[in-house]
């Protein structure tokens, strides 16, 4: 497995941003999901974030796996942006060598999911009734625990991580919190990776025959 593998981790105090649920942050840009398809070589997940350190542009999330292709890998990135800025963040991850493809959504276009475990301490957990209903109430579920603490997953969108996370928070029972970064799917009816693939397989036999 490429060691490139990594999600990135939400902060203890993660950013005001993450909260919009409008899908804007509070100086009015708009958040972009940018899926992009490469080879698994390693250093690639290097050469796409290098064009979002260049632009001074903060990633919100990333996630890294494999994508349903062989030898082929699927970086989702989160990041608020404008759309001019983040058109052209776009076209220079794709000329990249080593990606296949990239293309950038916004939450109209895509289906969003992200996977969190919350660490409690057990102690407050049985003082305080209010913690295990908020812990049914976000349909979570508690899938460990022992003397010291209770672990809790959460599966659901971005916004529910985040809310759990704050409703946690302030019962002061939180120990640690980490979140996997957003997965997603697009909602279009095409799957233009695999035309894009079977239309280069098709040219590279025709060349091939001449």
């Amino acid at each position: 497995m490429n060691k490139d593998n990594i999600s990135n981790t939400a902060m203890p105090q993660p950013p005001i941003s993450v909260l919009q649920p409008s899908g804007a942050d509070n100086t009015g840009k708009t958040l972009y999901t940018i899926i992009i398809f490469s080879e698994n070589l390693a250093g690639v997940l290097n050469q796409v974030t290098n064009v979002f350190t260049r632009r001074q542009l903060n990633i919100e999330s990333l996630n890294v796996s494999p994508s349903g292709l062989e030898h082929v890998h699927r970086y989702t990135i989160t990041c608020y942006s404008d759309e001019p800025t983040i058109r052209t963040v776009t076209k220079q991850i794709e000329k990249k060598i080593d990606v296949i493809q990239a293309q950038y959504f916004t939450s109209d276009d895509i289906y969003v999911m992200e996977q969190a475990l919350y660490k409690i301490a057990t102690s407050k957990l049985l003082e305080n009734k209010e913690i295990s209903k908020a812990i049914r109430f976000h349909d979570s579920k508690i899938v460990e625990v022992n003397a010291t603490y209770s672990i809790v997953c959460l599966e659901g969108l971005p916004e529910s991580i985040m809310t759990l996370y704050h409703k946690l928070k302030s019962f002061d029972c939180l120990l640690q919190f980490v979140s996997s970064g957003v997965i997603a799917v697009t909602k279009s009816r095409r799957e233009q990776l695999s035309e894009f693939l079977e239309l280069r397989e098709a040219e590279y036999r025709e060349q091939c025959r001449q």
